[in-house]
């Protein structure tokens, strides 16, 4: 919990201080549930980084779930047609908040060398992106770099403010 927390060894019970935003953030960090959506070549390094070589289950990112209700970070790798967009914005829609996205590979994240007509011009025009991940295709260590930034940016996140805020506006 870095900086935030706060161990005393004179007091009896191991107790340790903290903030509740850093507490929250520090859960969610740690057990992230990604939603791939392996939609070409980048799937292939995206199954790799699951893999035991990679095991990103180092980083609390193993449990990899095929449904959208039950993820909170979605792993766009590949190429996003225009087709498939309507599909992907429809499971981004059914997770539920807080959510992130990862953009994995050129394509992903900008089109790629596809400049046609059927191809998306990078997820970020369909969905909000957190983290951007280069190369065609990256390798598994640029994913996991990947996960680590976007895991630096949820401990910084104000969780208990945003959830306070949505929660007096559903109620009023």
């Amino acid at each position: 919990m870095s900086t935030q927390a706060a161990y005393d060894s004179k007091i009896e019970g191991n107790i340790i201080f903290t903030k509740v935003d850093a507490a929250i953030n520090w859960m969610r960090k740690n057990s992230l549930w990604p939603m791939p959506m392996g939609l070409a070549c980048c799937a292939i390094e995206l199954m790799a980084t699951g893999a035991s070589r990679y095991d990103i289950s180092r980083f609390g990112a193993e449990v990899m779930r095929f449904s959208p209700r039950q993820s909170d970070v979605m792993i766009v790798a590949g190429t996003v047609t225009y087709k498939m967009a309507l599909a992907v914005k429809r499971i981004w829609d059914q997770m539920p908040e807080p959510k992130w996205c990862i953009a994995m590979g050129a394509c992903a994240s900008s089109g790629g060398m596809y400049r046609s007509y059927a191809v998306l011009q990078g997820i970020d025009q369909l969905i909000p992106v957190d983290v951007y991940i280069s190369g065609c295709p990256p390798r598994p260590e640029a994913l996991i770099e990947g996960l680590l930034r976007l895991q630096r940016k949820i401990d910084t996140e104000k969780s208990l403010s945003e959830q306070k805020g949505e929660l007096t506006a559903a109620l009023a």
